[in-house]
């Protein structure tokens, strides 16, 4: 990469970043369960979306598969922190596989509330994006009855069987205001739709978008570091260029191109909460390479959640909550 002479003076990073409780734990399930069990653990779909944890849960032994049929009988399996769909809870314990389930404990809430909700007669509108692992768990924790809006003009197409009990969820990763605009029209369309008794976007996607939204005017470009598959990283990028700031995702240092900064002296850098601080520091220091003099932390909220991991995965009498040394 050119090196350009006052490329950037000045790296503000956003504070929360990075990794958030529940992809700690996901990925702390599946260092235990290779610990206890040994190698291979079978994880289904990617358990975070970071090429770089994938990657390096590999090397340490997990295999990463789609269809239940390639793990062999009496395997160990981890479910992701996407979650999945009743069938395939059933297929896997059909198949008599030993289950470990790191989905994130917030999706199981609205998992739990999408059950509940549907014995009291309930139809629900999902507000998220096709295709998303999480969404496909969701939309599948029932047979019928549950309809995908990914956008405003979803909102108008929707028909549901009735509206007098109608609900709604969403995604736990999507944009907090956009999320807003969906409901609203909601609301307008279906008077009495039943909202989240709380907020179904996760405390860590609503932080790290709050950071963003107070590092893109002090900055003349956002750095996101994030996988493309990673939604909440994609809605990072989104938020910096709504404000009116230049924003690039990348999945490693290696992607970074000069030609972004030329004329942008203050970079601004966060990162998605499947994305490890180890990737941070590497486009720190490709960032300083490239003519970057100072890095200074935003003030920003202390994250202290820490989700308990399941029983069974104890090594050596180990506390449940105590941390392995993983990917930091």
């Amino acid at each position: 990469m050119a090196n350009v002479q006052d490329l950037s003076q000045e790296v503000l990073l956003a504070e929360p970043r990075g990794f958030c409780a529940g992809v700690d734990r996901a990925i702390e399930i599946v260092e235990r369960a290779l610990a206890k069990y040994g190698r291979p653990i079978y994880v289904r779909h990617e358990i975070v979306h970071n090429t770089y944890v994938v990657n390096d849960l590999k090397e340490k032994g997990a295999i990463f598969i789609e269809d239940l049929s390639d793990v062999p009988p009496g395997a160990t399996l981890v479910f992701s922190a996407h979650g999945v769909s009743r069938a395939v809870q059933d297929e896997a314990k059909a198949r008599g596989f030993q289950i470990f389930d790191a989905t994130c404990p917030l999706v199981t809430k609205v998992h739990v509330e999408v059950a509940k909700l549907h014995r009291e007669g309930y139809e629900f509108l999902m507000i998220g994006h096709k295709g998303h692992p999480e969404v496909e768990g969701t939309m599948g924790q029932l047979d019928s009855g549950i309809h995908l809006v990914e956008d405003l003009a979803d909102v108008g197409r929707v028909s549901p069987a009735q509206a007098d009990k109608l609900a709604v969820v969403t995604q736990t990763t999507l944009s907090v205001d956009d999320t807003a605009a969906i409901l609203a029209a909601v609301k307008a369309r279906f008077p009495k739709v039943r909202e989240p008794k709380q907020q179904d976007i996760c405390y860590a996607t609503q932080n790290r978008q709050d950071a963003v939204k107070l590092l893109s005017p002090q900055v003349d470009i956002v750095i996101v570091v994030g996988s493309p598959t990673s939604s909440n990283s994609n809605r990072l990028r989104e938020v910096a260029i709504k404000l009116g700031t230049p924003s690039h995702m990348v999945d490693s240092a290696d992607e970074l191109q000069a030609e972004w900064f030329e004329n942008r002296p203050r970079v601004g850098l966060t990162a998605g909460a499947s994305a490890p601080e180890i990737l941070v520091q590497q486009v720190i220091d490709r960032l300083k390479a490239m003519g970057a003099i100072s890095v200074r932390k935003m003030d920003g909220l202390v994250e202290t959640v820490k989700f308990p991991l399941p029983k069974g995965l104890r090594i050596d009498g180990a506390d449940e909550g105590a941390p392995l040394d993983h990917l930091h």
